[in-house]
């Protein structure tokens, strides 16, 4: 039996501090007014993960990674061209074996004016690794994006939505502009470490604003799609209008092999469509949305 003296309940004040304390939301950095006076910014990113999933996992399913090659035959296509349609700036997070397996994939995102960002070497679960393995896995990350685009990332969403106790850290030896990867807010704000500013932008993401949640599939558990495509549209719809009220960001992130789908495209199509249809809006990269941020409340 555990030690009861170990036990969460059992802890003083000072402990239970520290660990609230260690990665926290500072200062909110959301501006007065977006770039070129826009009421509100839109930031949509897409997780390019392929067959990183089931690689993560062992590589034992060769379904589950025909599944993932689906992102970059159909899914990344699918999107870059609804992109395209509607002259909208995107961030591609691409863990570094994705973006081995399909270098040209990775050289026409960039080729076409959008962001690639860190998410991972295999994708991970980053926030159960020790200091040594999380930081090599990033810097090794970093360097293959570089190479492969001729572009360094200076953005992070980890690939487990989640930090270890080292994470910040290494980003902040990183140098990296930006993480997109935690959820206390809706709005960019900077962290803090251990109660120190750190300079980095957080962009947050939330489960609510993912595609996967709502259509994920594995065959031998109980994890099976549940809710309709129209539903997840109305989810997100009703995300971006109140973030257009409240002259706020709207992050939204997708994956090329869940929402690439004939019957699931729509969804992006549709909202792009209707975030065109306002002309106060900015749609940018994470990165530019980051720096504008970090310019206007330095």
């Amino acid at each position: 039996m555990d030690d009861m003296s170990t036990q969460p309940w059992a802890w003083d004040e000072q402990t239970w501090r520290s660990k609230v304390e260690h990665v926290r939301a500072g200062r909110s950095m959301k501006p007065a007014k977006w770039k070129n006076g826009a009421r509100c910014a839109v930031a949509l990113s897409f997780d390019s993960d392929h067959e990183t999933n089931e690689l993560r996992d062992g590589g034992k399913s060769i379904g589950r990674m025909s599944q993932g090659q689906y992102g970059n035959r159909q899914g990344v296509p699918r999107i870059l061209d609804a992109l395209a349609k509607y002259g909208a700036k995107a961030t591609f997070f691409v863990p570094a074996v994705a973006a081995l397996l399909y270098e040209d994939e990775q050289r026409r995102v960039v080729a076409e004016g959008h962001e690639i960002g860190i998410h991972g070497w295999i994708h991970e679960l980053n926030s159960q690794l020790p200091y040594e393995i999380e930081r090599d896995l990033m810097f090794r990350a970093a360097d293959t994006l570089e190479r492969i685009t001729g572009v360094r990332p200076v953005g992070l969403r980890t690939p487990s939505w989640d930090f270890s106790p080292s994470t910040l850290r290494i980003e902040r030896e990183l140098g990296l502009l930006y993480d997109s990867s935690l959820m206390a807010d809706d709005d960019p704000y900077e962290l803090l470490e251990r109660g120190e500013p750190t300079g980095i932008v957080e962009l947050p993401v939330e489960w609510i604003r993912d595609d996967a949640v709502y259509f994920n599939m594995h065959r031998f558990t109980g994890l099976r799609p549940h809710t309709p495509p129209a539903a997840v549209y109305d989810i997100f719809y009703r995300e971006f209008e109140r973030a257009y009220e409240e002259g706020g960001l709207f992050l939204l992130t997708m994956h090329p092999h869940v929402t690439g789908y004939r019957s699931r495209i729509w969804i992006l199509e549709k909202l792009l469509e209707e975030i065109a249809r306002r002309p106060d809006v900015w749609v940018a990269t994470h990165a530019e949305i980051a720096a504008f941020v970090k310019a206007e409340c330095p």
